[in-house]
């Protein structure tokens, strides 16, 4: 296999749902198969592999180990992130070569891809200038370098020329890390976007406008990159001794053992603060993706500024929702009544019909935003709703400059307006509402998979970020737009505390974050918002710190067992005043806590507590809150996570089916995060939803990646509606596709 599509995109495009798998039931039918083997992978394929040694080795060293291997060939020698080596070869050598006992762990790489003013001054950026450092210098980040992995960045635009510092590109193999341009639809700017929020020094200020960037290039055309690329990028930042490194990319895959996971964790231990955007693919539990879920780097989920966003009322009961206006999209005119004309997918401009003053509700698929949009404008529509097929919200953006505005709106969201409309409801008005501190929907949520713990870890703004790109500015919304914020305000922190390490600039942003709620009141998960929206100011002005910032106790055993767990953190007292401290347990039945007896520390005095916990009850998988630490100057509030049972995470993500690029075959991967005690590929007739059989089976597969290829003479040719299915500890879990397998064609190319 010579290419992997576990990509991190801004849309969640599978759906995971709940389908029994045992024979298979299908609307009350139980459907008796027989069982495929399991093919094996070709053991001549070309794969680049990511090697891990248990103990360092030089170069020369690692050649000798790989001299009785004839078709390998070394690529890279890795120093800073870990002792290691990227390598390509044939697959029988690969399984030959991750049999000897001084590598500890070897694994294909994968592909990454890309994950805004008034946001700045919300989390107090801006007041943090009247504050100045030990030097008597304002607070603007000076003196502090932020390296930036990302697509490049346009190093001419007039807002960055004076912080760029130089950087490296290693998609081309030079030192100009120049966006992509004179490429059409591949051509990139998000890593100048990014650039913009945390240091701009312009028309548009940054969060530290005076901080040096240096850029690095590891995704290409399209915002592409493999592992080898990103995890080359961190070993040059840690060779140029950056303070800060910010990657707002990532997968969709939740493992806390990926090759760039354990690279920034090994960043974090050389004194760089790692900062990553958490992913896109909310609102379901268990979404977040490397390395967002590295546990020592800071994990960054997306709330919303203070901003105007449009709603609809609908209905007898006057249902309100909130529209999630595409970027790109002109502004929709509020307080005014219209009707509404539902057209399905929309397709083609003939489904559209004559639906002038209206507003046209379409579903998503099939054609492009763009293309919807159009058509529904050169039908006369005023407004196009368009409903996400699957659940959950959806980021999207219009590519050309419109009449109409353009919104999405959740596929549950779409299924209540079309009932209103079948009862004889066809009309909807429009109105502004002032919100802030919300959690964005598409933001992707914790916990991490195999260690359970809290991620994200804080909240940024992360909708309608208006920034820097190639030419001007321009807004664009996701957890890529909010973890700049973090990286930029770890800047100003470095500056104003020069001598304090990773974890202590983390446990500042975290131990003084604002928990957010929802508009019913309720507290958000820490799943989902980690210690909640960061504060700049009390960040840089905190009395005291406790490492680590997030109380995650890991699984308890099974009921009979022992369902007590223990975690430790550490106490600082960075005042120049001895301060008291003093627990506080959550309001809570259903864990029994026992917290240390009160304690002082003297200015600068730390001290290692432990906190203990007793499951009392197990009739959710989940329990959370946050548990309070507090002090005369200071109260704490520390996000805590515990597991019971065994936790509800989908058995199946990240499943991607493609052509090989050799064209005699079919190759898929797809991720366990907890193994599975049956895996597979079941085929259906998309009309009559008749079983036709299974493109792949099997038992007892590892955790992890799995990856494998279909032989041409075993793929059964044509449409199908698919369920990707997995089976472990009595919970079943399936991603649910049409896709279409295609004979290859012979092309034939004119030569010049």
């Amino acid at each position: 296999m010579t290419r992997v599509g576990l990509w991190y995109k801004l849309l969640c495009i599978l759906c995971v749902i709940t389908f029994s798998f045992s024979g298979m039931i299908v609307s009350g039918r139980e459907i008796k198969v027989e069982i495929p083997p399991l093919p094996e992978p070709s053991l001549d394929e070309e794969q680049v592999a990511i090697v891990v040694l248990e103990e360092r080795k030089t170069e020369d060293e690692i050649r000798a180990m790989l001299a009785p291997f004839k078709d390998m060939e070394l690529r890279h020698v890795f120093t800073e992130v870990f002792s290691g080596f990227s390598v390509s070869g044939p697959v029988r050598e690969l399984k030959e070569l991750g049999g000897i006992q001084r590598i500890s762990s070897i694994s294909k790489a994968v592909s990454y891809a890309t994950d805004g003013e008034t946001s700045i001054p919300y989390i107090g950026a801006t007041d943090v200038r009247g504050l100045y450092d030990a030097k008597d210098h304002r607070l603007t980040g000076e003196g502090v370098m932020v390296g930036v992995i990302d697509t490049g960045i346009d190093y001419q635009h007039p807002d960055l020329m004076r912080n760029y510092d130089g950087g490296r590109d290693v998609i081309d193999g030079d030192q100009d890390p120049m966006e992509t341009t004179s490429q059409g639809r591949l051509n990139t700017f998000h890593g100048t976007h990014v650039a913009g929020v945390i240091a701009a020094d312009g028309m548009m200020q940054g969060i530290a406008p005076k901080a040096k960037i240096k850029a690095y290039r590891a995704l290409g055309p399209g915002g592409f990159g493999t592992t080898e690329q990103v995890i080359m990028a961190i070993e040059l930042a840690i060779r140029d001794k950056v303070d800060i490194l910010n990657l707002s990319l990532g997968t969709t895959v939740n493992g806390p053992d990926l090759p760039v996971s354990l690279a920034l964790n090994k960043a974090v231990e050389k004194g760089i603060v790692a900062v990553t955007s958490n992913g896109n693919s909310g609102p379901n539990k268990w979404t977040v993706g490397s390395p967002g879920t590295s546990g020592k780097a800071i994990s960054v989920g997306a709330s919303t500024p203070p901003m105007k966003i449009p709603f609809m009322e609908f209905g007898a009961n006057r249902n309100s929702l909130a529209l999630q206006p595409l970027i790109g999209s002109t502004e929709w005119q509020t307080e005014r009544t219209y009707e509404v004309e539902d057209v399905g997918l929309g397709t083609t401009k003939e489904e559209y019909g004559n639906v002038t003053g209206n507003i046209t509700l379409v579903d998503r698929g099939e054609v492009t935003f763009t293309n919807k949009a159009l058509f529904a404008q050169e039908a006369g529509a005023i407004g196009l709703l368009i409903v996400n097929n699957v659940e959950g919200d959806f980021v999207g953006n219009i590519e050309e400059f419109l009449d109409i505005p353009v919104a999405a709106l959740s596929k549950e969201d779409g299924a209540k307006l079309r009932r209103e409309m079948k009862n004889g409801t066809d009309e909807i008005r429009l109105h502004t509402k002032e919100v802030e501190d919300v959690l964005a929907g598409f933001s992707s949520r914790g916990p991490v998979t195999g260690n359970w713990m809290v991620k994200p870890d804080v909240l940024a703004p992360g909708v309608a970020i208006n920034s820097t790109v190639p030419g001007g500015y321009m807004e664009l919304q996701g957890t890529s737009m909010a973890a700049p914020h973090v990286a930029g305000a770890a800047a100003l922190l470095k500056q104003a505390h020069p001598s304090w390490k990773p974890e202590q600039i983390k446990a500042a942003l975290m131990n003084t974050a604002k928990p957010l709620v929802t508009k019913n009141g309720k507290p958000y998960a820490v799943y989902e918002q980690g210690a909640g929206r960061i504060q700049v100011v009390e960040a840089i002005e905190t009395k005291s710190l406790v490492m680590p910032s997030a109380l995650s106790f890991g699984k308890v055993q099974r009921v009979g067992g022992d369902r007590t767990k223990q975690a430790e953190v550490t106490v600082q007292n960075v005042s120049d005043q001895r301060q008291t401290y003093q627990f506080e347990a959550p309001d809570t039945e259903m864990i029994e806590w026992r917290f240390p007896a009160s304690f002082s520390l003297d200015a600068g005095e730390s001290k290692r507590v432990r906190v203990t916990a007793k499951l009392v009850d197990n009739k959710k998988s989940l329990y959370d809150g946050f548990v309070t630490l507090r002090s005369k100057e200071q109260t704490i509030e520390l996000p805590y996570l515990l597991v019971a049972k065994e936790p509800d995470y989908p058995r199946v993500m990240g499943f991607d089916l493609r052509l090989a690029e050799e064209k005699d075959k079919w190759e898929y991967e797809v991720y366990l995060p907890g193994g599975a005690e049956e895996f597979g590929i079941a085929l259906y007739d998309p009309d009559t939803l008749r079983f036709v059989g299974f493109l792949d089976w099997g038992r007892n597969i590892e955790r992890g990646l799995l990856e494998r290829e279909i032989p041409m003479d075993r793929v059964p040719f044509g449409d199908y509606h698919a369920f990707i299915f997995a089976r472990k500890s009595k919970k079943e879990d399936v991603i649910e596709m049409e896709i279409a397998l295609q004979q290859p064609v012979t092309r034939f190319h004119q030569h010049r």
